[in-house]
């Protein structure tokens, strides 16, 4: 019965499909009726999260190819196809995304009790009509401009939308010149065609201007943290755990293999452009009075270190440990990110604001969040024993063989990561209580807790321990790239 339920479940078309046809549902259902909703989104994306583990389960780490393929032969009269495929670096995509739409329908819901609910009514719709093209730019576009908790969403939303858009255009040229030369689109194709020089130069800086608008890579930054503020709970775990890491797999899985001379003559760029943006990002992060801007350039500054490690000076020199311990950086992150914008939620959701002045003391009034706070900003600071450490000691490692001086300036900016994290975690914490400004206090409900459970595990603790065994399933498509 076991076996009859994984192969059930080893089927990547129905990865698709089961979102799809669940998105379909709520769209038939009115808004007054917000309990139906509910529970198809949750049960729907819940049901979603089973078939990535039953691939962890089924996965053979010991190769590098691609598993679980398929090809679906989707519009026959003119030849396109659509084939399906997933290895060890895809696997922890996949992962964190479908594990973080569960949560942000739980959020949407938990905080933001049934009295008060008309707009989390509004906003539980899209969570579970959109979760099957989550991460997107349309998606994001509408949660912020929409449901945004600010004025200026409008203009955020614009934001997001323009700078993709821009970098999408020569995303497109790229990809309608190499289907030029090869005749196809197919990436097990493109991987193998052999590029001119000139041509790789270009396609890699066509491809990198869309990627580094996701990361987000500075100087184009600057609607990550706008958008951040604007958006609500929920939209704000979306945009860092899932839309943020499309850039650097991007990096991954397109540019680095498929440009690999042209890489090489942008690697010095690379370390130079993300070891000032780490100390820039930092240091800017330490002026901020928004809690949430805080986050959000935090969640800048340490995808940049990922991008350190993903790139190397040479194609003789191995870099098994940069790529490595990016992709464990890039999974935590997206855990760490998303939980720290959970505990800025609660506080919203109570005081109605998020400026750093008007909070202070809120350990005497809710004991229980400072310690799920503490236990985010230990993983945020990249402190040993959590998942953020693995990566970041792995990237450092692999950067400090290939460019010491980067990995200098990266180890800086680290230093000043554990400034902000502290300060991120001091204010609102400690000192004085401000009943000037501050006047309902009450500590989260064991509903807002059950959230934080699944963050504290897979984020402080589990994924630490795991962190080898994980690598073995990494190492293989590693090697490959």
């Amino acid at each position: 019965m076991l076996e009859h339920f994984c192969e059930c479940y080893s089927d990547l078309s129905g990865l698709i499909l089961c979102p799809v046809l669940g998105s379909i549902t709520p769209l038939f259902i009115p808004n007054s009726r917000i309990r139906p909703i509910l529970l198809i989104g949750l049960c729907v994306s819940l049901i979603t999260f089973l078939y990535p583990l039953v691939l962890r389960i089924q996965f053979d780490p010991s190769t590098a190819k691609s598993q679980f393929v398929e090809s679906l032969r989707w519009l026959p009269y003119e030849n396109i196809n659509l084939y399906l495929g997933i290895d060890g670096i895809s696997l922890f995509v996949v992962i964190l995304t479908i594990f973080l739409i569960p949560i942000c329908i739980l959020v949407e819901t938990f905080f933001c009790p049934f009295k008060r609910q008309g707009r989390a009514r509004q906003r539980l719709r899209p969570t579970t009509t959109g979760q099957f093209r989550f991460g997107t730019t349309p998606y994001s576009t509408i949660i912020i401009g929409v449901w945004g908790s600010r004025q200026r969403k409008i203009k955020a939303a614009y934001q997001l939308f323009l700078y993709t858009l821009l970098g999408s255009v020569f995303m497109l040229l790229a990809i309608l010149l190499i289907l030029l030369q090869t005749g196809t689109i197919d990436l097990q194709i493109s991987l193998t065609t052999e590029f001119s020089e000139r041509r790789q130069i270009f396609l890699w800086i066509a491809s990198f201007a869309s990627f580094a608008v996701k990361v987000p890579m500075v100087p184009v930054h600057i609607w990550l943290p706008e958008a951040h503020v604007e958006a609500p709970t929920a939209g704000s775990v979306i945009l860092v755990g899932i839309t943020s890491k499309l850039g650097t797999y991007g990096f991954l899985r397109f540019s680095i293999p498929m440009f690999p001379e042209a890489t090489l003559c942008s690697t010095p760029f690379i370390y130079t452009s993300s070891a000032i943006a780490i100390i820039y990002t930092s240091s800017t992060t330490l002026r901020q009075i928004d809690l949430k801007k805080i986050i959000a350039y935090s969640s800048v500054a340490h995808m940049h270190l990922v991008t350190i490690g993903m790139f190397r000076e040479s194609l003789a020199l191995s870099n098994i440990q940069g790529i490595g311990g990016s992709i464990l950086l890039m999974s935590s992150r997206g855990l760490v990110s998303s939980a720290l914008f959970l505990c800025v939620g609660v506080l919203y959701d109570r005081h109605k604001t998020r400026l750093v002045r008007y909070y202070g003391g809120s350990v005497s009034t809710m004991p229980n969040l400072p310690t799920i706070f503490f236990s985010s900003t230990l993983a945020n600071m990249n402190s040993p024993s959590t998942s953020s450490f693995i990566g970041e000691f792995l990237i450092l490692v692999g950067a400090f063989q290939r460019n010491s001086l980067v990995a200098t300036l990266a180890g800086l900016g680290m230093i000043l990561g554990a400034a902000y994290s502290l300060w991120l975690y001091n204010r609102p914490v400690s000192g004085n209580l401000k009943p000037d400004f501050l006047h309902k206090f009450s500590d989260p409900n064991g509903r807002e807790v059950s959230i934080f459970i699944p963050f504290l595990v897979g984020g402080a603790t589990a994924q630490a321990r795991l962190g080898s065994s994980w690598s073995k399933i990494i190492k293989p498509s590693v090697t490959v790239t």
